[in-house]
């Protein structure tokens, strides 16, 4: 970690949606203006997790969070901070001087209207705006942004997604829901039809989209990109388990990326995950499904 002074950007930025792209574009233009590394500190696992001790389904990975914040808007660090003890039980002013000051070097903090920090989250902005005119930082708070009437917030967000909302959850996101995971062995099923397949499985505690076929786009190591037929579920037709997994038939492409990662990039739902009678029946379901796909990425070019 640079010792460099930083413009923060502070929150927990799941799914990396329009509301935190008004912090990350702030974040970005002060950082620019004063010479300062753009970054944001944000926390490995939900708090409210830790505290509670009831899982939160989230809709990205830590990876992912990353990844959007760096590509999408410029951020050149991230401080994924563990939420330990130290962090659960620091005074919320503790926080910003001895931690986000001494620690990380700001010289500049941006929030959230609703951002809240510190022990038992007694940290508002409003106390935020107050102790940064007290230090001599910068601070900017942002407003909430809203969608056809609708505040954007990852909660919301989360329920579209959990519903294979998925063109509405990336109308709110700004970007397409993304799954970056490693290219697991699948049972070669797609091998025996003529149709390959790439499997993934979602970490722990991270939302897959609804079951059911999406149109996507997969990309690969290189940065190349292809459409993708991608199913969500359990496959009712080849497998009896109920484990859910994300199986993309990469159109276009012909290698093995098993032990690869890539990044599934979802864009539309196509229909539901039904049980057919036969591998013939399913092949040629997956042929229309395909057409389907090239139409819609050709729609968003």
């Amino acid at each position: 970690m640079s010792t460099k002074e930083k413009v923060i950007a502070l929150g927990f930025f799941d799914g990396v949606h329009l509301g935190h792209a008004a912090l990350l574009r702030r974040t970005v233009e002060v950082a620019a203006a004063r010479g300062a590394a753009p970054a944001v500190f944000t926390f490995d696992r939900v708090p409210k997790e830790v505290v509670t001790g009831i899982p939160c389904p989230l809709i990205n990975s830590p990876e992912d969070r990353k990844d959007l914040v760096r590509r999408l808007y410029g951020i050149r660090e991230v401080l994924m901070v563990p939420f330990d003890d130290e962090m659960r039980t620091t005074a919320w002013d503790d926080f910003v001087t001895e931690i986000l000051v001494k620690r990380y070097h700001a010289v500049h903090l941006v929030a959230g209207h609703d951002h809240h920090f510190g022990h038992k989250n007694q940290g508002s902005p409003e106390l935020l705006v107050q102790k940064c005119a007290e230090l001599g930082l910068g601070c900017d708070i942002i407003p909430k942004v809203e969608v056809g009437g609708i505040t954007v917030s990852s909660t919301y967000i989360r329920r579209l997604v959990e519903l294979g909302q998925i063109e509405r959850a990336n109308a709110f996101l700004g970007h397409p829901h993304v799954l970056t995971q490693e290219v697991r062995h699948g049972r070669r099923i797609g091998h025996t039809i003529g149709i390959p397949t790439v499997n993934l499985v979602a970490p722990p505690h991270v939302l897959v989209p609804s079951h059911g076929v999406y149109a996507t786009r997969v990309v690969l190591p290189d940065g190349a990109s292809h459409p993708a037929v991608t199913n969500v579920g359990t496959r009712p037709t080849v497998n009896n388990g109920t484990d859910v997994t994300v199986e993309a038939w990469i159109l276009d492409f012909d290698g093995d990326l098993y032990g690869q990662t890539v990044r599934v990039e979802f864009l539309k739902h196509i229909r539901d995950e039904v049980r057919f009678d036969s591998l013939d029946a399913l092949k040629a379901q997956i042929m229309r499904d395909a057409e389907t796909t090239r139409r819609c990425l050709a729609e968003l070019e």
